[in-house]
């Protein structure tokens, strides 16, 4: 019988645990380790941010979906991995031993590489429920005393989606309670233009982006690195093409959100030889441990490196069909390797992006995500907004029934009228 460890329990590691469960069949043993009691929805968090979700709303319970599969469930942290004896151990005390070792634990956010950055500094952030919520109770303080607001992604940033799509959502939320000529805005990004968004672009996403954040009145800043923070302000170096400083603005807010650099967990980051410097999974094309043929990663943990050189370094995304397409592949070459038979498959690094604007949104396809491409798809209207809003009631439900891939494939696909990104 062997033993397969999912570390991670988001986007990337319940689905994966449970299309294990399914491939491998009763003979095997499959255990799913996640620091919270919840699955959640992270797409949703721009929504909790600003009161428009709750979090109960967007989460599920996983002890009884993961016990209705036979899926082993540990609520902690896994703190130390040891390839080499192929065991690991929780913050409990517990240590488990592993065939195969699956990291899908997404960053960690370093919000230490800028002086007053994050939630325990002056700004919020998005990138978790407990961080959504506190910036919703931030958020409610600013509406009885609004000001100039400040929204942004820092140097190294790879996910700036969500950051743009917080700037629309506030945009909106303001204007439907008749104070947005009250809020100046502000729009700071380590990309080198609007809509570069780690991608190179996609299609016109440069002109696009622009004219949403002109026809909403936010002001922006390019090539952007952030210095520090402090109460009420925030001071940015604008950088030349060269990255050489070229001007310094000192940007006062009442509200700011800013999207940090991601870096490696420790546990993971840690393990000699399995990362590279900001920790994070250097994987071959079957999405294994270059160091440790054992060990497999998806998502927001795995090393891919930028599209391209940027004044101000940015990051390559990772969104969720790719991350999906990562988790397929692990579980068919799992299943074939303890078949005994050779991994063969691969993932398909493609980009597919559904971003809420509060009242329409824009979706980007990006086939391959690095340029150049096959395929650059790029629609704005009022049908995105509705549609991310039933994906995620589409995405919570088939966490909660334990059947989640390929759920890109058959929803987002199909809703932009795309028959498949798969090779």
């Amino acid at each position: 019988m062997a033993h397969v460890i999912v570390v991670g329990a988001g986007i990337g590691g319940v689905p994966c645990a449970y299309e294990l469960r399914k491939k491998l069949g009763k003979a095997h043993r499959v255990t799913l380790i996640g620091s919270s009691p919840y699955f959640e929805f992270t797409p949703s968090n721009p929504w909790i941010a600003v009161g428009w979700r709750q979090c109960k709303d967007t989460r599920v319970a996983m002890n009884q979906p993961l016990a209705s599969k036979g899926i082993e469930w540990h609520e902690d942290e896994v703190t130390q991995i040891d390839a080499t004896s192929r065991t690991l151990r929780l913050r409990g005390g517990l240590e488990l031993a592993y065939d195969y070792l699956v990291i899908a634990t997404g960053p960690r956010l370093a919000f230490d590489e800028v002086p007053g950055l994050g939630p325990g500094g002056f700004t919020q952030s998005i990138c978790t429920h407990a961080h959504a919520l506190k910036a919703w109770e931030e958020y409610e303080k600013f509406i009885a005393d609004p000001g100039p607001i400040v929204i942004g992604a820092a140097g190294g940033a790879s996910c700036f989606g969500p950051a743009y799509e917080f700037a629309m959502i506030l945009d909106a939320d303001l204007r439907r309670r008749k104070i947005r000529d009250r809020v100046p805005m502000t729009f700071v990004t380590s990309e080198p233009y609007i809509g570069h968004m780690g991608l190179g672009g996609v299609g016109d996403s440069k002109g696009l982006m622009e004219s949403e954040l002109r026809q909403r009145h936010i002001k922006w800043l390019v090539n952007a690195k952030i210095a520090g923070v402090s109460a009420g302000e925030m001071t940015v170096t604008e950088v030349d093409a060269d990255g050489k400083p070229k001007a310094t603005h000192v940007l006062p807010f009442r509200y700011s959100m800013v999207i940090p650099a991601f870096k490696g967990v420790d546990a993971v980051a840690t393990v000699p030889e399995l990362c590279n410097p900001r920790g994070f999974v250097l994987i071959d094309s079957q999405q294994r441990s270059k160091k440790y043929p054992e060990i497999f990663a998806a998502g927001v943990c795995v090393a891919i490196p930028p599209v391209e050189p940027t004044p101000v370094p940015t990051g390559a995304p990772k969104t969720g069909y790719m991350i999906e397409s990562m988790v397929s592949a692990i579980c068919e070459n799992i299943a074939a390797e303890i078949a005994g038979k050779p991994a063969t498959a691969q993932a398909t690094w493609n980009a597919i992006c559904l971003a809420d604007f509060g009242d329409e949104g824009a979706a980007f396809v990006a086939l391959p995500q690095i340029p150049p491409r096959n395929l650059t798809w790029a629609r704005t209207g009022k049908w995105v907004h509705l549609a991310k809003i039933a994906f995620e009631k589409y995405f919570l439900h088939k966490v909660r029934k334990g059947s989640v891939t390929p759920i890109y494939e058959r929803y987002v696909l199909k809703l932009l009228g795309i028959t498949s990104l798969r090779k």
